[in-house]
């Protein structure tokens, strides 16, 4: 198979470079206009609300805000590019828009002056799968008339996996954007050029994933958050299912074990359901064990992927 001229507008780095350097702002501008097209007042321009991280660093993490960015207007952006579906990522970017609501009050800013904090995360998972739409914004409403009394914060989410249309297919602004992070890759240079059509910033982005425009230093790095993130997957998927699967076999001979003793009828009753939870427990504990000695993953981190108590992993250190 030939080597694709494009390379994953998915990987962090591929990312950044597109959408998070000075020199590419008009770029950013134009995504986050036909994003948020009707949800937000038109953007002209952006300012970085932090520096961009080194490369190495990002190559260390399996997950960070790729780009945080102001409007004119003083409204903020956290634009994250999210490929494993970790437990919790829904509470962590509530997470991060509060930190970032909050960091405008410790800079001096008056209650008054607060600016509205939009996130937004593409997704190469399914989030929510009972939504047919593969772009969701989400605000505080009123329950009763719907009106959005409270409008600072609103979350908006692109799910891959639901964006479905053929080349022949793409009409909107949005959907090209989202064929473009679907399919980047495996797009051919004629298929560029007629997603593009007259679009100059479409044709821009595809330029930035040109691999004979990189340095040699520049495709390691790539490579190295590629690698870095499947070997995350890789640990990930790898124990849950070891502890699913170990844990569902352990509780059920501890259950069963159990609930011989005390008769029949009642063992199999409570000690089944004891010695599942118990084996997947321990299990659990075990994985969290594992996680704590990778380095990678912080506490809360563990406690979202294992559904133990901060108390349980900190008895493990």
């Amino acid at each position: 198979m030939p080597l694709s001229k494009f390379l994953d507008p998915k990987n962090d780095l591929a990312f950044k470079r597109i959408f998070g350097t000075e020199r590419n702002k008009d770029i950013l501008i134009h995504f986050l206009n036909d994003i948020f097209a009707g949800e937000v007042a038109p953007i002209e321009k952006v300012e970085f609300m932090k520096p961009i991280q080194e490369p190495e660093i990002a190559s260390q993490r399996v997950s960070i805000v790729d780009i945080m960015c102001k409007a004119a207007i003083g409204d903020q952006f956290i634009i994250e590019m999210q490929v494993l579906h970790e437990p919790g990522f829904e509470k962590r970017a509530q997470f991060y828009a509060a930190r970032a609501y909050i960091d405008q009050r410790q800079a001096g800013t008056k209650y008054h002056d607060l600016k509205q904090v939009i996130f937004l995360a593409i997704t190469d998972f399914t989030l929510f799968p009972n939504k047919p739409s593969y772009l969701s914004h989400h605000h505080v409403l009123d329950k009763k008339t719907l009106e959005r009394d409270l409008k600072d914060f609103s979350f908006s989410f692109l799910e891959l996996p639901k964006f479905n249309h053929t080349i022949a297919e793409l009409h909107t602004m949005t959907e090209k954007w989202a064929y473009f992070f679907k399919h980047g890759t495996e797009t051919s240079e004629n298929e560029m050029l007629q997603i593009a059509g007259q679009d100059i910033i479409i044709t821009r982005a595809y330029e930035e994933l040109n691999r004979y425009s990189w340095t040699p230093e520049e495709l390691r790095t790539y490579n190295s958050i590629d690698m870095k993130r499947e070997a995350d997957a890789a640990i990930l998927q790898g124990a849950l299912s070891r502890g699913k699967e170990e844990g569902l076999v352990e509780g059920l001979t501890k259950g069963l074990a159990e609930g011989l003793t005390k008769g029949l009828a009642e063992g199999l009753t409570k000690g089944l359901v004891e010695g599942v939870k118990k084996g997947a427990e321990e299990k659990q504990l075990a994985i969290a064990q594992k996680l704590l000695k990778s380095g990678e993953y912080s506490i809360e981190e563990i406690a979202e992927i294992t559904d133990l108590s901060l108390k349980q992993i900190k008895e493990q250190i």
